[in-house]
């Protein structure tokens, strides 16, 4: 299947497309309340503004809703796709596009060489 094709794919399956870069996590306290380790497992974090304004979001970062969602990523670059888990915000994410992926789900879509993946496309499942 086509990069083309499976972008579609996914576009039919998404409610709305975000469009950003991806950057490595690091090791922190997570917004979402847990000690965020981005080894092995496919995680990422959102830009605060969406993490902040996501619908049922509360003034507790611990209970807001986005937390544990998962999210389609389509790297435009190379055509590869990856789901991950939404654990924390970023507060350093200056487009509400951006996300930061923990090193294995990094590492599925490029290369650690570049240090940040441009274009990507991305929606909640």
């Amino acid at each position: 299947m086509s990069g083309e094709t499976q972008l579609a794919v996914r576009q039919s399956l998404l409610t709305e497309l975000f469009t950003g870069n991806a950057t490595l996590l690091t090791e922190r306290l997570g917004a979402c309340g847990e000690l965020v380790v981005p080894d092995g497992d496919f995680i990422a974090a959102v830009s605060q503004e969406l993490f902040d304004s996501f619908p049922g979001a509360t003034a507790n970062p611990y209970n807001n809703s986005i937390c544990g969602r998962s999210v389609d990523i389509f790297a435009n670059i190379n055509g590869l796709s990856i789901t991950v888990t939404i654990v924390d915000s970023c507060p350093t994410c200056t487009n509400e596009g951006n996300l930061e992926l923990s090193s294995a789900a990094f590492e599925a879509l490029g290369s650690f060489d570049v240090g940040r993946i441009d274009g990507i496309i991305w929606g909640f499942d």
